[in-house]
Order: structure tokens, then C-alpha cells, then sequence
């Protein structure tokens, strides 16, 4: 194939793509209470999984202040057409993350032409194995990360003159960047596998650079997490930690 004949295949990826971003974005807008009220607001409620099961175990183990008893802010719009464009871009959002693993089909469609029949029965569960691990990750985000840091960032106070007063577009910013985040942040083996496969990356290399891997991934952390609580940095980090000792060991598979 001439360039302009990949250009073309690539256009026809791309144009797919969009129309599945489209449909989903459709999906999501039919259901959007649910996807505003459960969803989105979800972290800012008190009955949230999280905050419940934190209460539950600060009872278990008589850790004070471990339960989760207010959330001080209020979400206030502060643009004409902010409302509106909550709607339109909380639905693109969810768009986005159910139409991953389509989103990485696609991708697959494009590159498989270009590989070796053992390229091909070595990376045949790429878009099986991507969609868990982002999967996983968007869980561990929206489930572990959000509501970690909205409720620190929520209860910090320099002074009782101070009203948390937070733009939903700032939260909604938030809460997509955590989970969103996350779910990129646990594809590393995938990465891992493919620059192994391209002789990039040996375990050899990994594990002679596993100290500075630990800074690296603290550095990540932090910047994920908007906050300066070491309890929330750690419970970050340390999925990243056993991501790293995953990826040695797929970086070792495809060295043998």
C-alpha cells in the first residue's frame, strides 16, 4: 500500500471511532440523571461507597477521625452556558471510557496488517488485556483516588472566613482526570510488552533501575493526586509499585 492508501484505511479507523464515541456519548445523555446524580455526584455524597466502607472500618478498628462525616463545599456554576456544557461534556466523558476497548480495536485493526504471523498470535490479546487493566485502573481511580482526595482537598481550611465555593467545571475536571488517569496509568504492562517486543525495554534494565522506577512513580502520584496527604500518595503509589513488578515479569516472558 502507497501512503495516502494508509492515510486513507487510517481515515476510515478515525471515522468509526467517532461514530462510537457518538453513540455512547447518545447512551449516556438517555441516562443522564443517573449519570450526574450517581455518577459525577457520586464522590460528593456522604453514602458513597467509599465513605461508608471507611466509616465501617474506622468502627472495626476504633480509628477516630478515619470516618468520613462531611464533605464542606458547594458546586456552583458560574458561566451561562456551564450547565449546558456540564451535560455535553460529562456525556463525551463516559463516551470515552465505555468506548475504550473500541477505541483500542480500532487501534489493533490498524497495526495488525503490519505484523508477522508470530507477532500476531503473541499480541492477539491486547484489546482483551488493555480493557482490563483500564478497567481496573478507572475503578481504582473513581472509587479510591476520587473520593481520597475530595474529601482531603474538601476539609482543608485556612480560615473560617473561607467558603468552599467550587465551579463544576473544576470538579468535573477533577473527578475525569483521577479516574481517567488511573485507567491510562494501568496499561504500563501493556507499554511494557510492546517495547520488550521491539527490544526497547530487557528485565535486566528494569530491575537495575527499580530505585529510580520508585521515584518516578512517586513523582506520578503526586501529580494524580492533587493533594499533599501521604496516606492518599501511598495508596496511589503502591498499584503502581506492583504494576512495575507485573511488567518485569512480562518484560522476562517475552525475553525468553
Amino acid at each position: 500500500m502507497s501512503f495516502f492508501e494508509h492515510l486513507e484505511v487510517l481515515r476510515w479507523h478515525i471515522i468509526r471511532s467517532v461514530i462510537a464515541i457518538f453513540v455512547f456519548a447518545l447512551l449516556a445523555f438517555s441516562f443522564y440523571d443517573f449519570v450526574f446524580n450517581q455518577i459525577i455526584m457520586g464522590p460528593k455524597n456522604l453514602d458513597f461507597w467509599t465513605y461508608r466502607m471507611m466509616c465501617k472500618i474506622g468502627d472495626l478498628l476504633n480509628l477516630d477521625g478515619f470516618c468520613v462525616e462531611r464533605i464542606p463545599f458547594n458546586i456552583i456554576n458560574t458561566e451561562l452556558a456551564g450547565q449546558f456544557m456540564l451535560q455535553i461534556n460529562s456525556c463525551l466523558l463516559m463516551a470515552v471510557a465505555m468506548g475504550f476497548p473500541y477505541l483500542l480495536f480500532e487501534i489493533w485493526l490498524f497495526i495488525k496488517p503490519a505484523l508477522t504471523d508470530i507477532e500476531r498470535k503473541s499480541a492477539s490479546g491486547f484489546v482483551f488485556y488493555a480493557t482490563i487493566l483500564f478497567v481496573l485502573g478507572a475503578l481504582f481511580g473513581y472509587y479510591i483516588v476520587v473520593p481520597l482526595s475530595v474529601n482531603f482537598l474538601a476539609n482543608v481550611s485556612l480560615s473560617e472566613e473561607i467558603t468552599n465555593q467550587i465551579t463544576i467545571d473544576s470538579y468535573l475536571s477533577t473527578i475525569a482526570t483521577l479516574t481517567l488517569g488511573c485507567g491510562i496509568i494501568f496499561l504500563l504492562p501493556i507499554l511494557i510488552f510492546i517495547l520488550s517486543k521491539l527490544g526497547l525495554m530487557t528485565p535486566q534494565f528494569m530491575r537495575a533501575s527499580r530505585r529510580y522506577a520508585v521515584v518516578i512513580i512517586l513523582i506520578i502520584a503526586a501529580i494524580i493526586t492533587p493533594t499533599a496527604d501521604v496516606i492518599t500518595l501511598l495508596t496511589v503509589s503502591a498499584p503502581m509499585f506492583i504494576l512495575y513488578e507485573l511488567s518485569i515479569s512480562v518484560s522476562a516472558n517475552v525475553h525468553r
